[in-house]
């Protein structure tokens, strides 16, 4: 019998409180989504309306900060999941809600807000502690025979493709050379960037532009958000896309198709 295929979508919405209020339901807007992560929602559960927390049709799965109005992830889902994971099991990082994930059989997906460097690099060691918590976390699911797809926001432009004015930045938070080489050291390490793949020479493919000066309408942007899945996964990849034209957040939203086991 054929595959059957999901659609899961990655937005970090800025706010999901402050979305909800222009009228713009990520549910609504995402066409034919299937699992919905979201990243930097700034709101507990208990602070949303009922039809923004519970939509009809989707079960939500939420990994709040202690601090409110700060970080926070959550995914939404049509598919009643196996499994529900909260954070990664380091205090440090889940006291924020960087990461939420659902078990669908034997892929795991994970909705991950990785924290800014700040400027001068004010945050980077915590950034990097993050990064190399949430790799060993994923190889631990490896390991037990999951196969992962890591969505979210990596607050990192990888390459000097993946962002506007690569040489602007290079002393900028997103763009540091030791937030470079973790990104080189995770996809060395058994996990695929899928767009960049199938897209090795596309420019121009931002996920997230500054609020000042025009930059979204004139596309100085930076490619920030991501999904990466593990090796064996990639090739149950039928589809991977940027949804520029999705408006609401200073990021867009990020889309990958997946064969379910």
């Amino acid at each position: 019998m054929p595959r059957s295929t999901i659609k899961i979508y990655s937005w970090n919405v800025n706010g999901l409180r402050a979305l909800s209020t222009k009228g713009i339901l990520p549910w609504e807007i995402l066409p034919r989504a299937d699992v919905i992560c979201l990243q930097e929602t700034k709101a507990h559960d208990d602070q949303l309306a009922p039809e923004v927390c519970a939509p009809k049709g989707w079960r939500s799965f939420w990994h709040a900060g202690e601090r409110r109005g700060y970080a926070g992830t959550a995914i939404y889902t049509r598919l009643a999941p196996d499994e529900v994971i909260c954070g990664i099991g380091c205090h440090d990082f889940d006291r924020e809600g960087r990461v939420v994930g659902l078990r669908f059989g034997d892929l795991v997906v994970l909705s991950a807000y990785f924290p800014n460097s700040q400027e001068g690099g004010a945050r980077l060691d915590y950034k990097l502690a993050f990064c190399d918590a949430i790799l060993a976390f994923q190889q631990k699911l490896l390991r037990e025979g999951y196969q992962v797809a890591l969505l979210g926001d990596y607050n990192i432009a990888h390459r000097p493709i993946d962002l506007a004015r690569p040489k602007q930045n290079e002393r900028n938070p997103g763009y540091l050379p030791e937030e470079r080489a973790w990104m080189s050291k995770f996809l060395d390490s058994g996990f695929r960037d899928i767009y960049r793949e199938r897209n090795p020479e596309l420019a121009g493919a931002y996920t997230w532009w500054t609020l000042r000066t025009g930059a979204r309408a004139r596309n100085i942007g930076w490619r920030i958000d991501y999904g990466c899945v593990s090796d064996s996964l990639a090739s149950r990849i039928v589809g991977a896309e940027i949804h520029p034209d999705v408006l609401g957040s200073d990021h867009c939203p990020v889309r990958l198709d997946v064969e379910l086991g």
